[in-house]
């Protein structure tokens, strides 16, 4: 790699060369860096923040599957950073119905500091040997005349720098300007992305006075106006990570008045201090069918490799960076860096791995744009909280004839919604199934899509719902 100055740039003043240039010092490229630096590669990750606010980034802060995390940056170096291990349900608070609907949450939890998290994978990353260009806003992407992605131009402390790299990879968050400047059009990179796949955010960090009384628990509750919802996460148990979002297919919100309304009505906030607030926007969409072009991979939120019923994506994020950067590897090694032999093996990773649950479910968040707020936050209250919890982290869930009579007799009023839930179910373990078969070399690519999306028409067909892709 090109070695820098004392100022801090680069010694011919205008390239940096490495194995591979990633851009974003998030969750996902901080693994991809530290995975490639633990193997001997030279990798510069390109980060549009100073130093100081490196990592800071919006974030509910609730973490599932904490417990299993790729360890090219050890758990060790991140666990000071999982301020409440004891959270273990969700809580549901449901006003149109009067109720609170608690389930059990799967897996490992955890709440964290989001900042200090994003320290500590940024230094794990470095002492792994990554480089770290801070102040770097990305303006291009470089590519040859055969497509290829071979580097980026930058502004580095206000002055120009390019990146030369056998391979790029994006990890610049959702909308990337990296997607926008790349010339794709010729490689199998899915370019269906738009707004209306995506929400607005915005989350306060509250300090109480006294403890909350549901610290071990996620606090959900539907917003007063669009397809929304808020949070309420405990770090600790004075310490809350409080926050709301909607779909922009939806009239916006006013964010910060909404929340402030909501907190007002609580009891437990009064006199609270807010000491952090920050916003942002994430995906609540399926996967990328492929994330890969020549020369070039996306990895985490600049892929949609979010929970789209959720917003949870940080241990998915660390293992496509994980995947990734492994995959960068075989194609460096190989001397070839082409989507069809280098990198497509990404691709059927991130699907087998958690890609093809995802895709699942997004068909509920499909189905929950069509219908009225009262109507769902009415059957919410009449599910069983272990199969609705199987449904919300799994894609999928089994009810038996008792259960569903239950089911039935509690959601009296809601019959029609609760019957379309059904079909749409099964058309969700559908596109689960077809997913798990996704292909193994993209020449099957339009095949597969194919069918995917016939799948997916007969969804829009039960639902109701405007296409989303």
């Amino acid at each position: 790699m090109t070695t820098e100055g004392a100022d801090g740039s680069a010694v011919d003043g205008r390239t940096v060369s490495a194995d591979v240039a990633v851009v974003g010092a998030g969750t996902a490229g901080c693994y991809a860096a530290a995975t490639l630096a633990r193997d001997g590669y030279d990798v510069v990750v390109a980060e549009r923040k100073d130093e100081q606010e490196a990592g800071h980034i919006a974030c509910g802060d609730a973490l599932k599957g904490a417990s299993n995390f790729p360890d090219a940056i050890p758990r060790s170096q991140i666990e000071p950073a999982f301020t409440n291990t004891d959270v273990d349900h969700g809580r549901f608070e449901i006003p149109q119905e009067d109720t609170v609907l608690e389930i059990p949450v799967p897996g490992e939890l955890a709440v964290i500091d989001r900042w200090e998290y994003g320290r500590r994978i940024i230094d794990g990353a470095a002492e792994a040997g990554a480089e770290f260009h801070y102040d770097t806003v990305v303006q291009d992407v470089r590519q040859d005349e055969d497509g290829t992605v071979i580097g980026l131009t930058a502004m580095r402390k206000g002055d120009p720098v390019t990146y030369e790299s056998d391979v790029v990879i994006d990890a610049a968050g959702a909308l990337s300007i990296l997607q926008d400047k790349a010339d794709l059009g010729d490689a199998t990179f899915d370019t269906n992305v738009d707004y209306s796949q995506f929400c607005s955010g915005y989350r306060e960090v509250v300090e109480t006075e006294e403890p909350v009384p549901w610290d071990d628990a996620l606090v959900f509750k539907p917003t007063e106006r669009s397809a929304g919802y808020l949070w309420y996460f405990p770090r600790t148990e004075t310490e809350i990570n409080v926050g709301l979002g909607f779909q922009m297919t939806e009239e916006p919100m006013e964010l910060v008045d909404d929340l402030k309304r909501d907190l007002s009505g609580r009891e437990e906030f009064a006199g609270a201090e807010v000491t952090d607030k920050l916003g942002a926007a994430l995906p609540t969409r399926r996967p990328y069918d492929s994330a890969v072009a020549p020369g070039f991979m996306a990895v985490g939120d600049a892929a949609g490799h979010v929970n789209p019923t959720t917003g949870g994506g940080i241990a998915g994020a660390a293992y496509a960076g994980k995947y990734a950067a492994e995959q960068a590897i075989e194609a460096i090694e190989d001397g070839r860096t082409d989507e069809e032999a280098a990198l497509w093996g990404y691709n059927e990773r991130v699907m087998d791995h958690f890609g093809a649950r995802y895709a699942a479910l997004d068909v509920y968040n499909i189905f929950t744009t069509a219908y009225d707020v009262d109507d769902l936050m009415g059957l919410l209250a009449a599910l069983p909280g272990e199969q609705l919890a199987e449904a919300l982290y799994s894609g999928s869930t089994d009810m038996s004839l008792g259960l569903k009579l239950r089911t039935a007799i509690k959601s009296f009023g809601h019959w029609g919604t609760i019957y379309d839930l059904y079909q749409t179910k099964n058309l969700a373990d559908r596109l689960l199934e077809l997913y798990e078969e996704y292909p193994t070399h993209p020449d099957a690519f339009d095949r597969w899509q194919a069918r995917r999306d016939d799948l997916m028409d007969e969804i829009y067909d039960l639902t109701g719902a405007d296409p989303k892709y």
